[in-house]
């Protein structure tokens, strides 16, 4: 009988299994995710997030979709039904480091007992309204304050966030720009 290793709620043996099944068969690294969203009203809109594909295969393992409702405050016309799109933002940049400092550091040994960050991000409306060409309708800038509670010390912790901000998916996407194309077409 085997004794799993598991630190910070992270399976590290399969963390490790995982990794090596990777450098043995690189194709199965690539990961397809995919979103649908349907306008509600106003601001509102509701995304449906289902099935990937991932590991070399189509992934449908979640017996329910994950449903997202996204809409604005009520300052911004809208009625508070979710999150609006760029606070979702934040919310992704959070989570995604948070699985990156929580993975990384079991990995790495590193008993983590409790994380928190606080993010901000500043936007100025005159892009998106379309009143200023030179303005950009998206954030101006995000900062993230993380605070982890841990016996580590100060420099395996700025190594680990070192770690974090290489491999982090939402922080490379917001600090690089990604080719996205948009098609439209009429609806019957």
């Amino acid at each position: 009988m085997t004794t799993k290793t598991v630190v910070n709620g992270v399976d590290v043996d399969q963390l490790v299994d995982t990794v090596g099944a990777i450098k043995e068969q690189p194709d199965i690294a690539k990961f397809r995710f995919r979103a649908s969203n349907q306008w509600v009203n106003g601001g509102h809109s509701r995304t449906t997030i289902q099935s990937f594909y991932g590991a070399g295969q189509e992934d449908d393992t979640r017996s329910e979709p994950i449903v997202l409702d996204s809409d604005e405050p009520p300052v911004l016309l809208g009625e508070n039904k979710g999150a609006n799109a760029v606070e979702t933002v934040l919310h992704a940049l959070a989570s995604c480091m948070s699985v990156g400092f929580a993975y990384n550091a079991a990995a790495q040994g590193i008993r983590v007992d409790g994380m928190e960050m606080d993010l901000e991000g500043d936007i100025d409306l005159h892009g998106f309204l379309g009143l200023s060409e030179s303005t950009r309708p998206g954030y101006e800038n995000i900062r993230l304050s993380c605070r982890i509670k841990t016996d580590a010390s100060e420099d395996k912790l700025a190594e680990l966030s070192e770690q974090v901000q290489k491999t982090s998916p939402v922080l490379d996407i917001l600090r690089n720009p990604v080719p996205t194309s948009v098609h439209l077409e009429k609806a019957p």
